[in-house]
Formats: structure tokens, C-alpha cells, sequence
């Protein structure tokens, strides 16, 4: 289905490159008349996301911010209300409670945070990323019962392993992709692509009764990490 997106404001966190940079560009192909696009670091990669989105006839509005800073966060969502009107999709990749704060003064629409696998999995060396993406998940969990009666829907998506830059070592070295993907039951990494399919149906009226919980795309490898024990 085309279109379903039509006539959303859509705030996009970190969509300078990887999974946020196609959800954003998946919104606008989806119909979402408006996207923001957030800069932190990679500024040409913001712009490279904000082009793309012009290219399907989207307004996009690059804004900077830095999640760390809830003063930063206010004046993202003033600048979007101001330039493109009040957001109805926030997709959120920071373990913050301010961002869905703000989104959530809205009196309807759907937040979207990007987790991992990792929110339920722990992994060796790796304990501030996984800490983050579980307080984000419980975020969820809390938001989805503070702003149901708002006609706010929070979800998560929880990937596993996609080809992104965040492993790029696996995309350049086919053995260390192998080593890799090994313990996913489909034997391989998502493209970002598999990722936003889903982002654009929980942002979507289809997903209206979907509150509170986690949507796993990661190719069963959730399910296979107590094997071999």
C-alpha cells in the first residue's frame, strides 16, 4: 500500500545515515507531506536524508540537536511547529526521556523508539549501548500508559543485526559477515530497508492498537540465543 503516511508531520531522530536515513525517506515515500530531519555530527548526511525527501515532493526541515540537552530537544519541536506544523510521528533513537516528553504533548499521534535486541540480550562488552536500549524500552512502556488516554500510541521496533555503518567491518570483510550472522536462524543481516517496512506501518493507521510493545525484526535471532547451552 502507498500513501499511508499522507498528511503526517514526521520528526526523525539521528537520520543522518543507516536506519533513520531510509525511515525517513520510506516517510516520505509513504506520503508524509513533512520530515524532519535531525543533525547531530554528520551534517552532509543530514542533508544527503533532507534531498532525498524533497526528491518524493516532502518538505524537510534540518534542524540541529543533541539529545542530551532537553533545552535543545524544546527547540526542535518549536522550529517543527513553527516551519512544518505540529508533529504527529516522532521515531526516537536515544535513551532519553525528554524526546518522547515533548512529542507527547501532542493530542495525537505515535512515537516510535528504536531499540535492539540488545534491550533483552546482554552482551559482552557492550554494557552502556545495552543499558540504553533497555531504559528506552521500559521508556516505552512507561510512555504507552502516561499517553494512551492522549490518543498517543509508543512503540518500539527492536532490530538485530543490520548492514549499516554502524558494521561496517561485516559489510567490508564477507568472513567477518559470516562469523557474524552465524547464530541468526536466517543466516543473515537485515538491509535497512527491512527495518523501515515496519516503521511505516506502526506509523500508520493500520497499527492504531499497537501500544506498549516491542516488534522484534532481527531474523529469529532473539529466539536462538539459548541454544548450543
Amino acid at each position: 500500500m502507498a500513501g499511508r503516511l499522507e498528511g503526517e508531520i514526521a520528526v526523525v531522530t539521528g537520520s543522518d545515515s543507516g536506519i533513520r536515513h531510509a525511515t525517513a525517506v520510506a516517510f516520505a515515500r509513504e506520503g508524509a507531506d513533512d520530515v524532519a530531519v535531525t543533525i547531530h555530527n554528520d551534517v552532509e548526511g543530514a542533508e544527503r536524508t533532507a534531498n532525498e525527501v524533497r526528491e518524493h515532493g516532502r518538505r524537510a526541515a534540518l534542524a540541529p540537536l543533541d539529545q542530551r540537552d532537553p533545552a535543545r530537544v524544546g527547540e526542535l519541536f518549536r522550529r517543527v511547529t513553527e516551519e512544518l506544523g505540529t508533529t504527529t510521528i516522532l521515531v526516537n533513537d536515544a535513551g532519553i526521556d525528554s524526546t518522547g516528553r515533548h512529542a507527547g504533548k501532542n493530542r495525537q499521534g505515535t512515537i516510535i523508539n528504536v531499540t535492539s535486541v540488545h534491550q533483552e540480550v546482554p552482551r559482552a562488552g557492550a554494557a552502556g549501548y545495552c543499558a540504553a536500549k533497555g531504559g528506552l524500552r521500559n521508556l516505552t512502556r512507561c510512555l504507552s500508559l502516561e499517553l494512551a488516554e492522549s490518543n498517543i500510541t509508543v512503540k518500539n521496533i527492536a532490530p538485530g543485526m543490520v548492514l549499516t555503518p554502524f558494521n561496517q567491518p561485516a559489510i567490508d570483510d564477507p568472513e567477518i559477515l559470516k562469523e557474524q550472522v552465524a547464530s541468526i536462524p536466517q543466516k543473515r543481516a537485515a538491509e535497512p530497508e527491512e527495518i523501515t517496512r515496519v516503521a511505516v506501518f506502526l506509523a500508520s493507521r493500520e497499527a492504531d492498537y499497537i501500544h506498549g510493545t516491542t516488534v522484534y525484526v532481527d531474523g529469529g535471532l532473539i529466539q536462538n540465543m539459548g541454544q548450543g547451552a
